[in-house]
């Protein structure tokens, strides 16, 4: 029986950390982006048009680079072009499983990435490649994952996958609390007035506005966003509706 996907568009944000693999740090493990992209790959060939949105924290992270007393603007264009190098990588990875690629840059670097423009990206997507956004919004203050909301609604993508290292949205930090209960759906104001540090709260806000629907999963789980783009129950839906 043929696998039949919930979605026709998707767009997937990964943070430049799941680049690193588990043991986290910084830089790009070839092993880990070979996984990735094979897994990437296999949703591709289900015929679902993919966007990607990905962080740079593997390379440079704009507001740790302010912390450190540099000028937040040079820090977060700084944390743009991290989001660049690993575009290009991830483009590079994907095109070796033979998926059709095209690199997108809201920051002006011809020689690398196209220029993003809606329109062409929407009509790459129609043409069956995916489509890396880099660069994240091309302005300062703005986080990736702001970044993915926008370009989600630019696109008319059915639902924002992010794509972390946890396995949903949690009542408190997993990491330090071993009762923390994970919803398995939260409602939009919720997750703002609670603070959840998975998404930040201009992404959130952005896809309550416009009524996108997000799904938090884990990516150290090895097939779940196959089984988020067929539409399993995976991880944390954050919709309109009521908690779960």
């Amino acid at each position: 029986m043929t696998e039949r996907a919930a979605f026709k568009r998707i767009l997937l944000k990964l943070s430049g950390e799941a680049l690193c693999g588990e043991q986290g740090g910084f830089g790009i493990k070839p092993e880990t982006l070979g996984d990735i992209s094979a897994e990437i790959a296999d949703v591709h060939a289900l015929g679902v048009q993919i966007g990607i949105v990905i962080g740079g924290g593997n390379i440079f992270r704009g507001l740790k680079g302010s912390a450190s007393g540099m000028d937040r603007t040079s820090a977060d264009y700084m944390g743009m072009l991290a989001t660049v190098i690993n575009g290009v990588a991830l483009q590079d990875a994907l095109e070796k499983h033979g998926v059709p690629t095209r690199l997108v840059s809201a920051l002006e670097i011809r020689q690398v990435a196209e220029p993003y423009i809606r329109r062409r990206a929407v009509r790459h997507l129609e043409k069956g490649r995916i489509v890396i956004f880099v660069a994240g919004t091309g302005n300062p203050y703005f986080s990736t994952d702001t970044a993915a909301a926008l370009r989600a609604m630019e696109i008319s993508a059915d639902a924002l996958c992010k794509a972390t290292k946890v396995e949903g949205v949690y009542d408190k930090d997993p990491q330090t609390h071993p009762d923390a209960k994970m919803y398995r759906r939260i409602g939009y104001d919720r997750f703002v007035v609670d603070r959840v540090r998975v998404m930040d709260a201009t992404a959130v806000t952005l896809c309550r506005d416009n009524k996108l629907p997000i799904r938090v999963f884990s990516l150290q789980t090895r097939g779940n966003i196959r089984r988020v783009v067929l539409g399993e129950d995976v991880g944390t839906l954050v919709t309109d509706v009521g908690e779960g």
